[in-house]
């Protein structure tokens, strides 16, 4: 799984337009900030491509896999994009972790908590901001912005702890 793949979902009023570069990527963010709309976006269009007013560009084929019918999906499921939301339990699972390491797809799961069985890069967290103005008919667009990555770590100052023993403070 090499290269970027642009993903681009928009109705009249919406528009998300992000870069996948690895094959897991993680959104976070408060409620609220659009997370969860974009996987109801892309799965109107998966169900229904005809029927709705979402549009959807990708290079590659996009899924939502979601419900207790998750392992059934993912095995039909081969060099896409697949997008989780945070309401599926089983993405916190060492199982979920152990089957996603055996397919081609790329993966972006929302979750406002971390996923620790999941071997995602910093690089690849990141949050939704909105631009443009609410309350009005324009179209909003949602971009993503890196929570952390190599910006942070320049800037970081680091302190060093001393630990005593825990002799010194009478502690056994």
């Amino acid at each position: 799984m090499k290269g970027k793949h642009r993903v681009i979902v928009s109705t009249k009023r919406l528009k998300y337009d992000f870069e996948i570069r690895r094959n897991l990527t993680v959104i976070r963010g408060d409620s609220a900030t659009g997370k969860t709309t974009l996987v109801d976006m892309i799965r109107d269009f998966v169900n229904n491509p005809a029927g709705t007013s979402v549009e959807l560009q990708c290079d590659k084929n996009c899924f939502v896999l979601e419900g207790s019918l998750w392992k059934g999906q993912l095995t039909e499921l081969s060099d896409s994009i697949v997008f989780i939301d945070e309401g599926n339990e089983f993405i916190r699972t060492e199982e979920f972790a152990g089957k996603i390491k055996e397919t081609d797809n790329y993966y972006v799961i929302v979750s406002r908590e971390a996923l620790p069985t999941l071997p995602y890069s910093v690089e690849e967290i990141y949050g939704i901001r909105t631009s443009g103005k609410y309350g009005t008919l324009k179209q909003s667009y949602h971009e993503f912005y890196r929570l952390y990555g190599a910006e942070t770590y320049r800037n970081a100052r680091y302190v060093s702890c001393v630990y005593k023993k825990k002799a010194e403070y009478g502690l056994s």
